[in-house]
């Protein structure tokens, strides 16, 4: 009989005792433990195990586990003698910033003082006895949501000397989310405040703690070692392109396949396939998310799990906000193409609003890109980057949809007066869109008024694409005659016509009026040849539709 499938459990215990769904990770804990690394840190993406990977942790190390050996029996740590004798044997301090997620630093340094308020509360036992001076007794009771600066920082390091000298025996710490409240302070612009208070917190845990054994932090991002880890040169980081643990988190297809078998839905593989692999760790090109599969497993029926558990806030943020390259990229991405870029996989927050490679790092550790191939050419790593699967690919396709719901009539009016060729209904609808929509596609930081038609048609680009894509294969800014072409869209159906738009910005040393500007754009199709690429695939001369877009400011002209 095939287990119960316990969806959103993250706590170890619970789901070995109630004998739910799992596969055996706990090889983990071998592998980490026999690599003799001081601080490890693991980047994967969310809804891959890691909580329940740290829960597995601490339940196997931590003396308060001490005598639940049953937690393990069966499993492939429980294979090894000397893992046995292992368990239950260390103090271990366990904490997650999963949930610091507030729109002030304010907000989110009360939201840490309350996690590390709360270590001290589990650990109250220590106020008994003789293990604390009175001095340390008084700084025990200062530990709260508002405390110092300076105590916050040292929190974990006294905490850590204070079970030390109880137990005699040095501490593990398991940090789990680290750079979640790094990601809220980007999108929310409290960044330079937080990466300073995070730096003391982190230095003083894990450089100098000498009552540290070992610890492990979990995040999404690698975060560049010049903002919060400049004085961590005791760091072992593990990123998806490291083979360490390359296994320990996600699903492989081999126990994909047969967690299928015992549901009995081996038939539906390839679908399975198709909407949830993709994901590459280390030499390993076989990773499913367990969050869908898991889904899938309960529900029995295929739907974006994974892409949906979150509201992808700093996903849509950059690629809406992001310059035009970045748009034209995600196009290509949509319809099955790869992207070429040289990877630094240290996330650097502060760069995301100017650096292209950032965003294409973080979309990559964030999960919603795989790596198809690498290769490490003068040090640096150049890669080919595509969507990771079906389900990656329907959540960008509802995220661009969503863009553009608050401007649905007057969007949907122009799409349809575009098929039917009715310019003075396509000038009526685009002048709507285009007053409400200028803004929404350029309101990043380095937004600025020359910029906004460009960041507008290719948002709007990134529309018609999801829009039309049932009719039309959409490409923007691609060489065809002489130069290239702003959109094309090639019909999928005979019945259809093929059309070319041009933007062009109204220079008004170069043109009177917008007609004008209009009629360059139109002169610019003719004489580039941008109707070459229809043309080489058949498509006669009188089914082609050619549209000059004229722009100033928030006014538009099409002819």
């Amino acid at each position: 009989m095939a287990r119960t499938v316990g969806i959103g459990h993250q706590d170890f215990e619970q789901l070995i005792t109630n004998d739910y769904f799992y596969i055996d990770k706990t090889k983990f804990i071998k592998e980490w433990w026999e690599s003799g690394d001081f601080v490890t840190l693991i980047t994967r993406p969310r809804r891959f195990g890691k909580t329940l990977t740290m829960s597995m942790t601490e339940q196997f190390f931590s003396v308060k586990y001490a005598g639940r050996g049953e937690l393990f029996q069966g499993l492939s740590v429980w294979e090894d003698e000397k893992y046995r004798e292992l368990q239950g044997t260390y103090p271990v301090i366990s904490l997650s910033f999963a949930n610091v997620k507030e729109n002030s630093y304010e907000k989110v340094r009360y939201r840490i003082c309350q996690v590390l308020r709360d270590l001290y509360v589990q650990n109250y036992f220590l106020l008994d006895g003789e293990v604390l001076t009175p001095g340390e007794k008084d700084y025990f009771n200062r530990i709260s949501e508002t405390m110092n600066e300076g105590d916050a920082t040292m929190c974990l390091h006294y905490l850590s000397s204070f079970l030390f000298r109880y137990y005699n025996k040095k501490v593990i710490i398991l940090l789990d989310e680290y750079d979640t409240p790094m990601q809220e302070s980007y999108v929310n612009g409290y960044w330079e405040e937080l990466v300073d208070f995070t730096r003391s917190l982190f230095n003083s845990t894990f450089k100098t703690n000498p009552y540290l054994e070992r610890a492990i932090m979990t995040g999404i991002t690698r975060v560049s070692k010049e903002s919060i880890f400049s004085d961590l040169n005791n760091l072992e980081v593990v990123t998806t392109t490291s083979e360490k643990y390359e296994t320990s988190f996600g699903f492989t297809q081999e126990e994909v396949w047969s967690a299928l078998e015992e549901y009995g839905l081996s038939e539906q593989k390839e679908q399975v396939k198709n909407w949830y692999d993709g994901f590459t760790f280390g030499n390993r090109r076989d990773i499913y998310n367990p969050w869908s599969i898991l889904n899938y497993l309960d529900k029995r029926k295929f739907s974006a799990y994974w892409a949906n558990t979150s509201s992808n806030s700093l996903i849509g943020k950059l690629v809406r906000e992001g310059n035009p390259d970045i748009k034209i990229a995600m196009e290509d991405l949509l319809h099955g193409g790869c992207l070429s870029i040289r990877l630094d996989e240290q996330v650097v927050f502060n760069q995301l609003d100017y650096r292209e490679s950032a965003v294409w790092s973080l979309l990559l550790a964030s999960g919603y890109l795989k790596l198809k191939s690498y290769r490490i050419q003068a040090g640096r790593t150049q890669c080919e980057l595509a969507l990771t699967n079906g389900e990656v690919h329907v959540m960008f396709e509802e995220m661009i949809e969503d863009w553009f719901s608050e401007f649905t009539p007057a969007y949907n009016a122009f799409i349809k007066a575009l098929l039917c060729d009715d310019k003075k209904a396509m000038n009526l609808y685009m002048n709507r869109v285009a007053l409400d929509t200028f803004s929404y596609f350029d309101t990043g930081k380095r937004s600025s008024e020359a910029a906004e038609p460009e960041r507008f048609y290719h948002g709007f680009v990134l529309g018609l694409l999801v829009e039309l894509r049932e009719r039309y294969i959409l490409t923007s800014n691609r060489e065809s005659g002489f130069s290239r072409y702003d959109i094309m869209l090639e019909p999928c159906r005979k019945e259809d016509p093929a059309m070319i738009l041009e933007f062009k910005v109204h220079e008004p040393d170069e043109e009177k009026t917008l007609q004008d500007t209009v009629q360059a754009a139109l002169k610019q199709i003719e004489e580039k040849q941008y109707a070459a690429a229809l043309g080489a695939k058949g498509i006669a001369p009188e089914r082609i539709r050619r549209y000059g877009f004229a722009f100033e400011g928030k006014k538009v002209l099409i002819g």
